[in-house]
């Protein structure tokens, strides 16, 4: 009879505990890409603030956390984009503590008494994602799907948990953990690096709390080590990035391990402190262990954001090295941005789309300027740049391939439809300018002069050429319609240059003031200008077409 009933527990263990963890994790993951979908353009716009004062950091690490649903998740973005060079160490210490802070807000979501409404929450978000083909509405539905499996996946947790609390070996385990804190931070942070959530392991806590399972003195270590486990995935995600990515990495452990040695001297007025907030605000034990979760990693940034700069300092000399400048921002295309965020991986695709695009401007500025003066290191260095725009197009057009294996809204179907018909209009351009280059170097070998009134119309082009490229790609970063119409009506001046210009090439031929080989040469370079303003009109037609 005991052996069924241990065989009894041990199944009831596996299918409601491990269960409920799996459904929690899930709806956790469901929930932030919902919040992410619905809210993309708040989530961009907080990454897009890391640049500004530290507070403003930590406001930013807070919001994009809220969004993501995931500490972790913030800081392995962190660290892909001070990997990238887009954040300093000092910028992303700042979004890591607000990355903490927002963290926590998962737990006190989780101590509101909603647990019975589990179901109904989910069948209500179920109802919208298949019901209603709005986008937004879906993204709700998902988020509120993803709300509903947190709190049946908790339901289901509880009641997996039940035969563990009577067994002698985790009582005595508990035993331990209220005498000794070290052994509870180190089962804390071992839970959380396996379950890869502090989200998930600090409900289990809410859980082990609500059912008497331990007592504060042993909750609290746990909770520390639930917030240092948190740290590890982005450790491993700085394996191979810059020393800049590393000590951004780094900075996360630092920042915890910080807090836990800082709480475990002043574990007993810690414990204190929770007991009295817990009566003081009459909280329920969830709650009370959300407090407790908010209050530490509070604590712990107002700690460490007035000591920014010698943390900063510290962290330098912990991991020495010249910070490195990346050459190319496409090696810096992080896969991880399409794991964790694919909002935020479009927005760095475009990014590098529109570097790819600078890099075709400057590229066609120095086919001019090698048509005008004929120095070879400008031909070099054009060609270079046209290859670099080819290597661009291939390593972004891979990467926008596995975006494309994420579920995608309708508007972020509709951007990367758009970068990726971007990328291949920028290439085109690319390729036009190495046909100047070329016809260029036929009229420098073959020793064939241009007569002053030619070359001033060449140039007359190549401005206008260049000014509406950069004005098609402000169109593209700004999102700007007005611009985009400006780019279709200098396109209109560029069609009207190369007519007026071809029959001025036909009366200087006539009347014997250039030679058939010069008219060629002039033909071809102005044939070539036309059609990149052609290209830089498809970059402009992409944002009226919106």
């Amino acid at each position: 009879m005991e052996g069924r009933l241990a065989l009894s527990n041990w199944e009831f263990i596996i299918f409601e505990f491990i269960g409920g963890l799996g459904l929690f994790l899930f709806s956790i993951r469901y929930l932030g890409d919902g919040l992410q979908r619905a809210y993309g353009k708040q989530l961009q716009l907080a990454m897009h603030r890391f640049t500004v004062h530290p507070l403003v950091g930590v406001l930013s690490g807070l919001v994009v956390t809220v969004l993501i649903q995931s500490s972790t998740a913030t800081s392995i973005l962190v660290v892909g984009l001070v990997n990238a060079g887009y954040l300093t160490l000092r910028q992303a210490v700042s979004v890591i503590m607000g990355a903490n802070i927002g963290t926590t807000l998962t737990a006190f979501f989780i101590g509101i008494d909603l647990i019975k409404f589990g179901l109904p929450i989910m069948a209500l978000g179920a109802f919208l994602i298949y019901f209603f083909v709005n986008q937004r509405t879906q993204q709700v539905g998902k988020v509120l799907f993803g709300a509903g499996g947190i709190f049946y996946g908790l339901t289901l947790i509880g009641e997996g948990l039940h035969p563990i609390l009577d067994m002698n070996s985790f009582q005595s385990l508990a035993a331990s953990m209220h005498s000794n804190p070290i052994t509870g931070v180190a089962i804390g942070t071992f839970t959380t690096v396996v379950v890869q959530s502090s989200g998930a392991t600090i409900a289990i806590l809410q859980e082990l709390y609500a059912q008497n399972g331990i007592d504060l003195n042993a909750a609290m270590p746990v909770l520390l080590g639930d917030n240092l486990g948190t740290t590890l995935t982005a450790m491993l995600a700085a394996i191979g990035a810059t020393v800049q990515a590393k000590r951004a990495a780094l900075s996360h452990v630092m920042f915890n391990v910080i807090g836990m040695v800082v709480f475990l001297l002043i574990m007993p007025l810690f414990v204190d402190i929770v007991a009295w907030m817990q009566h003081a605000f009459e909280l329920n034990d969830k709650l009370t262990i959300a407090s407790a979760h908010g209050f530490y990693n509070l604590a712990n940034t107002l700690i460490v954001l007035p000591l920014l700069a010698p943390f900063v300092w510290l962290i330098t000399k912990i991991i020495p090295g010249e910070e490195e400048k990346p050459m190319a921002l496409t090696n810096h295309l992080d896969p991880l941005f399409i794991q964790q965020s694919p909002v935020l991986a479009l927005e760095q695709a475009k990014l590098e789309v529109l570097h790819m695009g600078r890099l075709a401007v400057d590229g066609l500025e120095q086919a001019s300027t090698y048509a005008n003066n004929h120095e070879r290191q400008f031909a070099d260095l054009a060609m270079q740049l046209e290859k670099e725009v080819n290597r661009k197009d291939r390593e972004i057009t891979e990467y926008l391939s596995k975006i494309s294996t994420n579920t995608l809204s309708e508007e972020e179907s509709t951007m990367h439809a758009a970068l990726l018909d971007a990328i291949r209009d920028i290439e085109r351009i690319g390729d036009h300018f190495e046909n100047v280059v070329e016809f260029v170097d036929f009229q420098v070998s073959s020793n064939i002069k241009l007569t002053k009134e030619a070359q001033q119309e060449l140039n007359n082009m190549f401005d206008l050429t260049i000014m509406t490229v950069k004005q098609a790609l402000e169109a593209l970063d700004k999102q700007d319609r007005e611009t985009a119409l400006a780019v279709l009506q200098k396109e209109d001046k560029i069609d009207k240059m190369e007519r007026a210009y071809r029959k001025s090439h036909l009366i200087r031929l006539n009347e014997g003031r250039c030679a058939g080989s010069a008219g060629i040469v002039f033909v071809d370079i102005i044939s070539n200008l036309e059609r990149i303003g052609d290209h830089a009109v498809n970059i402009a037609q992409l944002i009226l077409s919106e």
